[in-house]
């Protein structure tokens, strides 16, 4: 797709689903451009049956937008009959959204920088730095688990450090 108008579209999020999807009939009809695939990649339905569409031969690229988060993506095009987009796992794992069920809210809250949201709420941001190097408790709520193994960087006296 070449516009730069939005396409509202629902989502599934399904955390079985193995990628991000978007339906063949609705890619054509809003006519996204559709980038064949080098080689084709066999789907098989939540029951394990092969889709009636066959493999997957072609993927999107697209920005997505939802309220203050904006992303690229790259969708695997698929048969999905009524559903029009499906973000599986990879998806839910990267973002963790806060989803309430019962009222069918979603907020993105814990995805990272990478994700780019929109500038506003990047400089929104502030950055917090703890003032002793022991307090781990206060580490512990500012940096995320993945990056313990480097815990000592995010030290008073290591931050204050400039590396060349």
């Amino acid at each position: 797709m070449e516009s730069h108008e939005g396409i509202a579209m629902k989502a599934l999020l399904d955390s079985r689903a193995t990628g991000l999807f978007m339906d063949t009939t609705f890619a054509k009809e809003k006519g996204f451009k559709m980038e064949k695939l080098k080689k084709p990649l066999l789907v098989r339905n939540v029951d394990g049956m092969a889709n009636a569409g066959g493999a997957i031969t072609y993927q999107v690229k697209c920005n997505m937008f939802f309220k203050r988060h904006i992303e690229r993506a790259r969708m695997d095009v698929c048969n999905l009959e009524k559903t029009e987009l499906i973000l599986g796992m990879p998806w839910l794992a990267v973002h963790n959204p806060e989803i309430d069920w019962e009222k069918g809210e979603v907020k993105m809250t814990h995805c990272l920088p990478i994700c780019g949201r929109r500038k506003q709420e990047m400089k929104e941001r502030k950055v917090r730095k703890t003032e002793k190097d022991e307090d781990e408790e206060v580490l512990k709520k500012l940096v995320p688990g993945r990056f313990w193994k480097w815990k000592k960087v995010f030290g008073k006296k290591e931050s204050e450090r400039m590396l060349v």
